[in-house]
Formats: structure tokens, sequence, C-alpha cells
């Protein structure tokens, strides 16, 4: 239970959160342009959205990118993100403003909202309180909740998923009762099949938490507990999944993920033409698209045909550079990481990184540094939300999300906008960092 103080301003948090990212859909208004770099995306699905209602499927007019051909079906894009845009725009015709709206809306409440749940749970109230409130004003998060693309509603799955697997977990100790894990097991299903259609990047770390129940099974016992509720969880997860898998294989006669943008873009991200150094957006000076960097025998191929053999030819990169591939991943770290202003960006651009990540990133750095130094002394006194004996693993899960997700941009395509989910879970820690700080700089109380 949230104490009635909190629970009050917790709800200031989600009205403010709301309230700016309403604000700013309001500003973006009811058409689709670049607003800022980052943002192109949204052009591709208000296109693919529009020819869906049309009755085209999911196509577009003219060719289109990475390579896709005119009236050509597409398995590019997430299913799941067109399918919400063409349905706002059946219901109220073609008003990109209406799905910026309800897209606001919607994480203005979940994201400050599950970040509170999950900060309670591993660091305790107050730090949860205040990383729920850094989430409601971090600028990047404000301006991705007006764009319509994946990013806004991906990073609150993201957070759903979490906040469902801690909960599935606590529940193994033998006080749930049979329903309610089955329960737990079916939304945590639902968060990771629901995450996955938004974005297949996510699927490492789902592997990650797949290993991380086994060992919590087997440091805790309880296999017969949690078998069946896990077991629930990945077949509703493939149910999801399932009807874009078939469709894929009915449209273009093989099998394959919902989305085929894994191969394409781990070829772009290792192609010899950045050298040891990597770019976040092709140079010019290069003097070639990266359309033209695909070999032109395979331009033309179905989507999914595309993505397999871009990513042999991806992985035929690695293996005949293997250095070069570790210096160029070497290199994607100040890119992945980046929190200064550059002049080729915008100054809305430069505005975000800078009072986002770049305001937050000390308080970040501060409660990773108080985080582990709590794991190894045992020092959980604080922080009496998570039941005992999970503490560490839930803490551990976090870190375990930051790596895993990453590790997995590091090896492949690094830029700001892929580090936002990660940012999404480091700022719990900067709410335990503001929490410490504050307690230990705020004058005590004469006895």
């Amino acid at each position: 239970m949230i104490p009635s103080q909190d629970r009050r301003i917790l709800l200031a948090i989600l009205v403010l959160s709301v309230l700016l990212r309403v604000g700013v859909a309001i500003a973006l208004g009811d058409s689709i342009t670049e607003t800022r770099g980052g943002t192109h995306d949204q052009i591709s699905y208000d296109a693919l959205a529009q020819r869906v209602v049309d009755g085209h499927g999911f196509s577009f007019p003219t060719d289109w990118w990475p390579g896709v051909a005119a009236n050509q079906p597409t398995a590019f894009w997430s299913y799941l993100y067109t399918g919400f845009l063409a349905a706002v725009y059946a219901l109220f015709g073609h008003h990109p403003l209406a799905a910026r709206l309800i897209q606001a809306v919607l994480v203005g409440l979940l994201t400050p909202w599950l970040t509170y749940r999950i900060g309670a749970r591993v660091f305790g109230p107050r730090p949860a309180l205040l990383a729920a409130a850094a989430s409601a004003v971090y600028l990047y998060f404000i301006t991705y909740a007006a764009s319509l693309m994946t990013e806004a509603l991906y990073i609150a799955a993201i957070l759903w998923t979490l906040d469902a697997a801690m909960r599935l977990a606590a529940a193994f100790d033998g006080s749930a009762e049979a329903h309610k894990r089955l329960r737990l097991g079916i939304e945590l299903g639902l968060a990771m099949g629901i995450t996955l259609l938004l974005r297949q990047v996510i699927g490492v770390f789902l592997a990650v938490l797949a290993l991380w129940f086994l060992w919590l099974i087997w440091r805790r016992g309880g296999m017969r507990q949690a078998l069946a509720p896990l077991a629930l969880a990945a077949g509703v997860a493939l149910l999801l999944c399932l009807p874009f898998i078939l469709r894929n294989y009915q449209v273009f006669g093989v099998l394959s993920l919902p989305n085929t943008n894994v191969g394409i873009n781990f070829f772009w991200a290792n192609h010899p033409i950045y050298g040891t150094r990597f770019e976040a957006v092709l140079s010019p000076e290069h003097g070639v698209s990266y359309q033209e960097l695909i070999p032109p025998e395979l331009r033309g191929l179905p989507d999914p045909l595309l993505d397999r053999a871009l990513l042999a030819r991806g992985l035929q990169f690695v293996a005949a550079d293997p250095d070069r591939y570790l210096l160029l991943s070497l290199s994607r770290i100040p890119i992945y990481f980046q929190f200064w202003p550059t002049p080729h960006s915008s100054l809305l651009s430069n505005a975000a990184r800078l009072l986002s990540f770049g305001l937050f990133l000390p308080f970040m750095v501060y409660g990773l540094i108080l985080s582990a130094r709590h794991a190894r002394s045992n020092r959980f006194g604080a922080w009496p939300t998570a039941p005992s004996g999970l503490r560490r693993p839930f803490l551990a899960l976090l870190w375990l999300y930051m790596i895993s997700y990453t590790a997995v941009h590091l090896a492949s395509w690094a830029n700001v906008r892929y580090r936002l989910p990660v940012d999404a879970i480091l700022l719990p820690f900067a709410g335990l960092a503001l929490a410490t700080l504050w307690q230990r700089l705020a004058p005590t109380k004469p006895a």
C-alpha cells in the first residue's frame, strides 16, 4: 500500500507528467513533420497506418526505407504500433494529433507510475517518488511521448515487464495462492509479448530474464510453484507474436520473426565503411547512402530474405576482422552515452540531451555506486518494500537489464535514442541518490 501522503504526491506527479506531454503533443499539432533528429520514423508509421486504413495492408505507396518497393508488403516496421495508429485513424480520421494525445496520456500515466512501483520495491517509497518525479519531467520522455513512433510505449512496456516479473517472483514464496501466480504469469506474458511486438531488440533481455528466474528458483526453491506460471508467461508471449509470424509465412513463404529488422541493422552498423569509428548517422562525406550499401544482387528481395542475407553479410564482416569489430564496438560508447550538445543537432535535441541525461547523470552514477555498496554490505534496512530475501535479486535484475540492453547496442547500432530505455531504469537509482543526499544535507531537528 502507498502511504496516503505519498499517494497525493504521486497523483500530483502523474498530473504534471500528463500535462507536460499533452502540451508538447498540442504544440506538435496535427501534421507529421521531422521535428528533430531521431523522430523520422513517425513519418513512416504515419504513412503505413494510412495504407492499412485504406485497405492496402502493410505497404507503402512509393519505394521506402530501408529497401521496400512500392506497393510491396513489408515486415520491417512494428505491426503492433502500426495497428495502434491505424485504429486511431479509423476512429478519428487522419488526425495525428488524436494519436499524439492518446499516447501522451497513456505514457504520461504509465511511465512515472511504473517507475514508482519498481523504485519502491527496490529502494523504498521516498526514492521511488523522486524517481517518478524525474520520469515526469525527463525532457526526452516528454518529447518522445508526443512522437508517433514506438519509443514511448516501448519504454512503458519494459517497465511493465520488470514490474510484473518482480511481482511474480515475490509470489513464489508459498504465501500466494496458485490462481494468483497463474494470473501473474499471464500478465507477465502479456507484458513481454507487447514489448516484443513494439521492438524486438528486447528479446535478448527476455532470455536474460528467463535465466534470472531459473537462478532465483534454484536459490530459493519452489520449482513446482514456478513452473506453471513461467510456462504460461512464455506461452502467452508466443501467442501474441504468432499471428504476425504466420502472416509473414503466408505473405513471404518463410518463417521469420514478426519484424525483419535485425539483419539489416546489424549489416549497416558493422559495415567496413566505418573503419573503426562508428557514426550514428552515416556522413554524406562517404558519398553513399544506406540503401546503396546493400549489395545490388540483394536489392529487391522480400523483407525476410533480405534480412537473413544481410545478417549473414554482417556476421562475415565480424569474422573477417574481429579486431576492427571490437574497436568499432568500443567507438559506440561515447555515441550511446552522449549528453553534450553538438553543432549538427537541433536546438531541441541539444536541450533535451542536456536537460534529461546530462542533468540526471551524476545522480544516476551516484545511485549505482550506493546500490552496489548496500548490496555488498547487505544494508537493506532502509529499503522496506521488497519481500525479505528478494532485495538483492531485484537489484540484480535491474543491473542485468541495463548491462544486457547496453551490450546489445554497443555490439550493433548505438545512438542516444536507443539508450532511453536504459535511462528509464537508471532513474530509480537517481531517486536513491537524491533521497540519500537530502537525508545527509537536510538539517537535523534538535532533540
